[in-house]
This record gives structure tokens, sequence and C-alpha cells, in this order.
């Protein structure tokens, strides 16, 4: 019998964001699955794990290049879901670790559709555990709601969609910016241009030792900041002058 495959949500960084089921899931499986840090590093989505994991425990790293190339990275998609279904295979589970949750703008999806695709005709067994998310760890971290009432939220990956970001802020209430490092100079430039900079607050490596909250935005038109970069905009007053923040 084949073994399970599991995408498994293990948080924004915090080790103990972790959800009771994810942790009893991954320190039960032979094999735990994530994407290899750079340059032989610890990845992020490994660092959340390893003080869960024991040294019975297969660990298995999976290469997924930093690329916009779909050749390349479908390629890179198949050789990790080879490393997988080898594992599957012998009936072990393979638990796949993502930081954030597995389905928030995670690889887990791609290297799920590979496998199904490879394991043709007999499908795999996936199951999906979810976690905590960057946003909601960022908002927790600067200590204000990201939405009251029939507030609309909007979620953007800053690197790509930066262009749309006026638009969004003419009828959105919250907006948040995923990976905002890359765009930020223009960001900038497009709050200053609509009044919103002292309503936004940036957040890099949320819940982990190296965060940093940045709140006055208005004199840091250079900040310097790493990958892992979450903008939040509050367009709009909460309804609830108490509930500005916890």
């Amino acid at each position: 019998m084949a073994g399970t495959l599991y995408g498994l949500s293990v948080g924004p960084g915090d080790p103990e964001l972790i959800t009771v089921k994810a942790l009893g899931i991954l320190q039960r499986v032979p094999v735990v699955a994530f994407p290899a840090g750079l340059g032989g590093k610890l990845g992020i989505a490994e660092g959340i794990a390893a003080p869960w994991l024991t040294p019975q425990q297969i660990r298995l790293p999976l290469d997924f290049p930093y690329v916009q190339d779909g050749a390349i990275l479908r390629a890179a998609w198949q050789r990790a879901a080879q490393r997988v279904l080898e594992h599957l295979d012998q009936g072990e589970d393979v638990a796949f670790v993502c930081e954030g949750d597995v389905g928030f703008y995670s690889t887990f999806a791609y290297l799920a559709e590979t496998l199904r695709q490879e394991s043709n005709p007999i499908p795999i067994q996936i199951e999906i555990i979810p976690g905590v998310c960057s946003p909601l760890a960022a908002a927790a971290m600067v200590g204000q709601p990201l939405t009251l009432g029939g507030d609309r939220l909007v979620i953007l990956p800053a690197m790509y969609c930066a262009e749309e970001l006026e638009q969004v802020c003419g009828w959105a209430d919250t907006v948040v910016l995923l990976k905002v490092r890359s765009v930020y100079p223009q960001v900038w430039q497009v709050l200053h241009r609509l009044h919103l900079l002292n309503r936004a607050v940036v957040v890099t490596w949320a819940t982990t030792a190296k965060q940093r909250i940045y709140r006055n935005l208005e004199y840091d038109l250079h900040l310097e900041l790493p990958y892992f970069s979450i903008m939040i905009i509050q367009i709009s007053n909460p309804r609830d002058a108490n509930l500005k923040t916890w």
C-alpha cells in the first residue's frame, strides 16, 4: 500500500505556531520533505520544523529554483516528485513542510499536481493540513486587526502587482503586499501620492527572532528590506476606535 503525502503547514516562522494536528503528523511520519535552503543553508520551512524532528526521521531536501522560467520549474517539480514518489511507493508517509499555509502561494501545489500526473494510473493519497499564513501573523505582530465588519481585504504579491496598487487602494479597505522588497521604492511613491504612508506598516521576518516593524514610512523611502517583508496598508479607519490596536 502506498504512503500518504501530507501538505503540512508549519506557520510563518515561530515553531510554536504550528497547529496541534500538524505537529502530530510531523512527529510520526518517517520522511519529512522541504524546499532546500540556498547555498547549503537551512531552508525556512526546515528551520521551523527542525525543533520537532527526531534523528530517526529521513530529511528530504528538494531543490526548487528561484526563477520564473516555466521549463526550468517544471523540470525541478518532476525531479522533486520522483524523489517523493520513491518513498510513497515503499509505503512510507511523507510530510512536505511549508512555511505559512500550503494553500497560500506555496510550492506544494505544484509538487502535488506533478505527483498526481507522475503517479497515474494509480492516484496517490494527499492530505492538506492548514496553518497560520504570513498576513495574519504580521497583523498580530503589529497589534491590529486586518478587517472589521464588511471591510474589503486585498492581498497582492507585490513584485508582480505593484502597478495595480493605486487602483486597488481606490476601493479596498485594507491592502497587504507580500514580498515587497523588490518594488518598495515604487510602492512608497504611490502611497506618498495617495497620502497613505502614515497608514502603512512593514513587518519583516514576522514572528521570528529577526522580526522588525517599521511604522513611520514617511521618511523611509530607501528601506533595505529582506525577501520576507510584508506591508499592511489600512486605508479606511476602523469603525470602532477601540479596535484600532489590540
